[in-house]
């Protein structure tokens, strides 16, 4: 990758850093002149614009021809006050550009020196050079505004970055709309006004959306009435739509468009929304009955029955990001129990991290099924994440029932609720039931499913080891936890919090090593150890000391790690450090004597198991 050859292989310098040995490489490149390095700099940088589709225009020579994103009518490259000649895009560079188009000073705009560009811009062309600096006066213009109707613009950074995008000489005016258009939900009059319009709508004290919006304008007019009448014209027209949207998708119910999902493609090898929906329902259900009993079920049944219908709606066809608001919107002027009709919107979250999560059970058990349902089948079909390609959001779907299990800290284990998964897809799958395939289908398809739901959980703990480490635990901590192959994910953060803070005691290391070491020797060990400890074989005092502490320890810990107090089971394995620095100084375990040997590796077998109950401890040492 650095252009070498098999002739620098002497010349590498080897290197360790900790524990891991590097190569290091030293090569001196000769310099390139400005003009060189520049011209090749632009045409790298020109090269990589993510630039989807690009439209052709002629020069000015009437022949030629060049494919960019939009015309450009310009190029200066300055050193200092000397012109660098590089050329792009049919353009020779020079030290010529524009200002605003109706308030610049002076047209065109002749650059003294490179330093002098933005200062000039301002001065003379009536333009914000700097992106932040536009950014930061739009920001503040805004605020100003809002001050003065005692009201607060929506907060948007994607959408501020591309106002600023829009605008060389930003100017922030107030328009409003009629307030009957308020009646239609606010979810809908603020993306119609903030994606269509590029306005920043204004919210009470309360978050109420008011019938005022700000508008950034290009032009400072001496009467802006008539830049604020154009623009509040077009708003109005945009709002009826929407009005006409919402009006029209209620009279006709959610459940009457259920039927319509049969006939929207889901994905070519899984069929149509109706027959997701399908799954959704009797896994929403199954989970219901697992964290609620009947009652949850029925909701959580309910719920999942309807959560994508509002995908056929005017309103969710024209603004996609709708869907679920729009559904719960629907329910609730249908007469739907709130807990219903917000789990429609909320089984879609967490849609994006730090986002809020299902407010309620119904919401928890449709947003579970929801995201379960597309892992196994994206898995059973290959649909599997790649490198930086996620088309379906798996990771996040994945990463977002991370959340739901631990934040809600739900009583369900990973690893059964796959495996509940998948045999509700395979059921769904296979309506001819087992009996009537063969043996060898059986076993072939146990061997396939066992596979998906083996590579699902791996997918699952990758995800949550990049997340607990984006926390802040350390990367031991996090791999000393998730070592134990833990599924009810609820448990993760207090086994850390217990880690960190036995990591903090002084004897942590000292057992941390310990605790390796008696792992390495029961790895080696060929056979069966034994469960119990033979207490007339121990003869030296060093494992007599040890046995008694374990046993006096042993219903301790036992007792804080049943009540959930991971942090006192751990810290009580403090009084072992001196007990089994003395075993391993004075006492040797692969003694000759078959019966000794095997009574020490019990003695260790106890041992390892009381220090690894909550954690592995032996990824803590060094």
């Amino acid at each position: 990758s650095l252009g070498a050859d098999a002739s620098v292989v002497p010349q590498l310098k080897r290197v360790m850093e900790g524990k891991t040995e590097t190569l290091f490489w030293d090569s001196t490149v000769k310099g390139t002149p400005l003009t060189d390095g520049l011209q090749k700099a632009l045409e790298e940088a020109i090269g990589k614009l993510p630039i989807p589709k690009v439209m052709t225009y002629q020069l000015a020579d009437g022949w030629s021809s060049v494919n960019f994103v939009r015309p450009v009518h310009a190029l200066i490259a300055l050193h200092g006050a000397d012109i660098v000649p590089v050329n792009i895009l049919g353009l020779q560079a020079g030290r010529e550009t524009q200002g605003h188009r109706f308030e610049a000073k002076v047209n065109p705009i002749v650059l003294h020196n490179a330093d002098s560009y933005a200062q000039q811009l301002a001065t003379e062309g009536a333009v914000i050079a700097g992106f932040a600096e536009r950014r930061a006066e739009i920001v503040r213009q805004l605020n100003v505004a809002a001050t003065k109707e005692n009201l607060t613009p929506v907060d948007d950074d994607a959408l501020l970055d591309e106002v600023t995008a829009l605008v060389e000489h930003p100017n922030v005016l107030v328009g409003k709309f009629a307030a009957e258009f308020l009646q239609v939900p606010q979810e809908c009059l603020i993306l119609t006004m903030k994606a269509n319009q590029k306005y920043f709508p204004l919210l009470d004290a309360q978050g109420k959306l008011a019938n005022k919006f700000l508008l950034v304008s290009n032009i400072r007019p001496t009467d802006p009435g008539l830049v604020i009448g154009g623009n509040e014209r077009v708003v109005r027209s945009r709002l009826a739509d929407a009005k006409f949207f919402f009006d029209q998708d209620r009279k006709k119910t959610l459940e009457s468009r259920v039927p319509e999902l049969d006939k929207v493609v889901y994905h070519n090898k899984l069929g149509t929304q109706g027959m997701r929906m399908h799954y959704v329902r009797a896994i929403a259900k199954m989970i219901g009955e697992l964290l609620g009993g009947d009652e949850l079920a029925k909701q959580a049944y309910e719920a999942a029955t309807l959560a994508k219908a509002d995908l056929l709606t005017d309103m969710v066809g024209e603004f996609p990001e709708l869907q679920g608001i729009m559904g719960r919107y629907y329910a609730q002027h249908e007469g739907l129990s709130d807990d219903v009709a917000f789990a429609i919107e909320d089984h879609y979250k967490p849609r994006f991290a730090g986002d809020t999560l299902p407010r309620n059970p119904v919401g928890v058990c449709l947003a579970l099924a929801d995201k379960l349902e597309t892992l196994v089948n994206m898995f059973k079909i290959g649909e599997v994440p790649t490198g930086d390609k996620d088309p379906f959001a798996l990771r996040r779907h994945a990463l977002g029932i991370i959340r739901i299990l631990i934040e809600k800290d739900l009583s369900l284990e990973l690893d059964k609720l796959v495996q509940r998964v998948i045999g509700i897809t395979e059921d769904a799958d296979i309506p001819e039931k087992w009996e009537s395939r063969s043996p060898d289908f059986m076993l072939e398809q146990y061997h396939t499913l066992y596979q998906i739901r083996q590579e699902l959980l791996i997918f699952f703990y990758e995800r949550l080891a990049g997340s607990l480490r984006d926390q802040g635990y350390t990367a031991q901590e996090v791999d000393a936890v998730l070592s134990l192959n833990l599924q009810q994910l609820s448990d993760i953060p207090k086994r850390l919090a217990a880690v960190r803070a036995f990591a903090a005691l002084p004897e942590s290391v000292s057992l941390a090593a310990a605790n390796k070491r008696v792992g390495n020797i029961l790895k080696k060990t060929e056979g069966s150890i034994s469960d119990t400890v033979d207490t007339g074989l121990l003869q030296e005092p060093a494992e007599q000391a040890l046995y008694q502490t374990l046993t006096s320890l042993s219903s301790k810990t036992k007792e804080a790690f049943d009540s959930g107090d991971y942090t006192a089971s751990l810290q009580i394995l403090a009084a072992l450090k001196s007990p089994v620095d003395t075993f391993f100084d004075h006492v040797m375990v692969n003694v000759e004597d078959e019966s000794l040997r095997n009574n020490r590796l019990a003695l260790l077998a106890q041992l390892h198991q009381i220090m690894n109950r909550v954690a592995d401890l032996s990824k803590l040492a060094s």
